[in-house]
């Protein structure tokens, strides 16, 4: 039977996070296979935002919603020609704090005419920063990595240590992989925690 791929998992984890009516986020838009996802699990009822660098991808995503359109079950959606590390500023201030979850997927855009453009270790680790704070309790955030291209093992690397090191009373992170195939996508969850309550004060 085998295992889930890397991105069937993450798409595993945020369907039993999210719900119809739900804010969700795709912060690397690419050819649209998580925008997509994502708009099927919130309805039309729910929001999603996506990002990317190139308009190539942005094109692409919405060619990939036109069957959820024509049937009249899109959510309201915003895809932004935007670097997800400018996440935060470009969402609602309201939904702030609210997402129920957000989808990485990184690297390059898979097809096209130039393989250059490659999501890079400081604005991802930047842009995990602010879905950290977009996130609400208990919502999730996945992040698939790709180290076998150039730039990818210096990115997976930068995003598992920043998630090695986030205190466990903000956030529970995951790894999933092939242990054999170290070249292989892998993936990178997180569960964001609920605040800590203000403690009783002493008798």
């Amino acid at each position: 039977m085998g295992f889930l791929s890397v991105l069937s998992m993450a798409h595993k984890w945020i369907a039993e996070r999210t719900a119809p009516g739900d804010l969700v986020i795709d912060a690397t838009a690419g050819g649209g296979v998580d925008t997509l996802a994502l708009a099927e699990l919130v309805g039309p009822n729910g929001y999603v935002y996506a990002f990317d660098i190139q308009q190539e991808a942005l094109d692409r995503t919405s060619e990939r919603l036109e069957p959820l359109a024509a049937a009249n079950k899109l959510p309201k959606m915003t895809l932004l020609l935007e670097n997800h590390a400018r996440m935060a500023e470009a969402v609602e201030p309201a939904l702030i704090g609210h997402a129920s979850a957000i989808m990485f997927n990184l690297g390059y855009l898979p097809g096209s005419d130039d393989l250059t453009v490659i999501t890079e270790p400081a604005s991802t680790i930047a842009a995990l920063n602010a879905a950290l704070t977009l996130l609400r309790p208990g919502g999730i955030i996945t992040c698939v990595l790709y180290p076998g291209h150039p730039g990818g093992a210096e990115e997976a690397s930068a995003v598992e240590a920043w998630a090695a090191q986030l205190p466990q009373t903000a956030a529970q992170a995951v790894l999933y992989r092939q242990s054999q195939r170290p070249a292989a996508p892998y993936l990178v969850a997180l569960e964001k925690r609920p605040s800590p309550k203000n403690p009783s004060p002493p008798n």
